[in-house]
């Protein structure tokens, strides 16, 4: 199959800067084909992200560092928190941003993040079974387990020990599922 004329077009005048701004305003994704200089261009990523959020997976790790950028991608998108990058990682407002989007993201916060009650209820409530990647801690607070176990009582195998005990918690479970536990 030959290869879309955008692409190419795009691969030919990868280095020329009008030429890509122009192009990405158009289809995000062609960041991909941009010369790397291009892609560490915050006017030229930003465009390309307000396009298709999906574009921030080419964007320079410099721009992933963006807050910017990064709010522009992940509160559409939520999945493309995978890509941010250092100090966005401890931004709390931008991962609760993506977790509106998509409770999986859970599993690209930190530890500090994964341990704060407010992230993982959100992210609970979007994608109970998330609470596989909660702290320790929170797979035990009973409020989350609670609103996972309602939302979706196959959560029951990563809730904390001490939880499993809980006679609100098993009111969930079966008769016949409370007796193999």
């Amino acid at each position: 199959m030959p290869e879309p004329i955008e692409i190419t077009n795009m691969k030919k005048n990868a280095k020329d800067r009008e030429y890509v701004r122009k192009a990405v305003k158009e289809n995000g994704k062609l960041l991909e084909f941009a010369e790397e200089s291009l892609r560490n261009d915050k006017e030229i990523v930003l465009e390309a992200v307000k396009n298709n959020p999906e574009a921030f997976e080419f964007a320079s790790d410099n721009l992933k560092e963006d807050k910017e950028i990064a709010y522009e991608s992940v509160s559409k998108l939520g999945w493309t928190y995978c890509y941010v990058k250092g100090k966005l990682l401890e931004d709390k407002e931008l991962l609760i941003s993506g977790l509106k989007q998509s409770g999986q993201i859970l599993y690209f916060a930190t530890q500090e993040m994964r341990d704060d009650k407010e992230i993982v209820k959100l992210a609970v409530e979007n994608k109970p079974i998330i609470l596989k990647y909660a702290s320790s801690r929170l797979k035990n607070d009973k409020e989350i387990g609670l609103l996972a176990m309602q939302k979706d009582k196959n959560v029951f195998p990563f809730l904390g020990e001490d939880l499993k005990k809980e006679e609100e918690i098993l009111l969930f479970l079966g008769t016949e599922e409370k007796n193999r536990k």
